[in-house]
């Protein structure tokens, strides 16, 4: 019998910590970057990081290190950095009306499938800051939504990637890795 109350009494305990678990990291995915154990973004006036002349898809010069998205407002290019200074991909994207400020982010939310504020269908909306109330983050359009012509009124965050380079993102960039912006 004392075997059998045991067990129960550990299963339980078990199950009360996994509960614990979860719970707080919903918590944590959830809470906006100003009350999150981490640092706010740093946005300040950082110089243009220096390029390779020779190979303008190379990972700038001083945009941090270990894992890390790598987003250059000046260049409209993204750079998926791994945990060792690699990069793993490298890609062209089309900004919105609004960029970020240079500086660290981190990524605070993700949405599969949603319209942009630019009225498109999107999927795979990493999202990292905002500025001035607009989200900005990157995302896919769907299907041949990029042959649709956005109204130039309206103030858009929205980084857009191609569908395969959104997949990409998807995967790479969860909740709490960093996003360098640099110009």
């Amino acid at each position: 019998m004392a075997g059998t109350s045991s067990a129960i009494v550990a299963g339980l305990t078990a199950a009360a910590v996994a509960t614990v678990g979860f719970l707080a990291y919903r918590a944590q995915a959830t809470v906006p970057a100003s009350l999150g154990g981490r640092p706010a973004a740093s946005a300040g006036a950082l110089p243009k990081a220096p390029r390779d002349r020779h190979d303008p898809t190379a990972l700038p010069a001083g945009s941090g290190t270990g894992e890390r998205v790598v987003y250059s407002v000046d260049d409209d290019r993204v750079w998926l950095v791994g945990g060792r200074n690699q990069v793993l991909r490298t890609f062209p994207v089309r900004p919105g009306s609004v960029d970020p400020p240079p500086g660290t982010y981190w990524v605070t939310s993700r949405s599969n499938a949603v319209t942009g504020t630019d009225g498109l269908p999107i999927e795979h909306v990493v999202r990292f800051t905002s500025v001035d109330g607009v989200a900005i983050g990157f995302s896919a359009a769907v299907g041949d939504a990029t042959a649709t012509t956005a109204d130039p009124n309206v103030r858009t965050g929205g980084i857009r990637e191609t569908r395969e380079d959104g997949d990409a993102m998807w995967n790479f960039a969860t909740i709490g890795v960093r996003v360098i912006v640099i110009r």
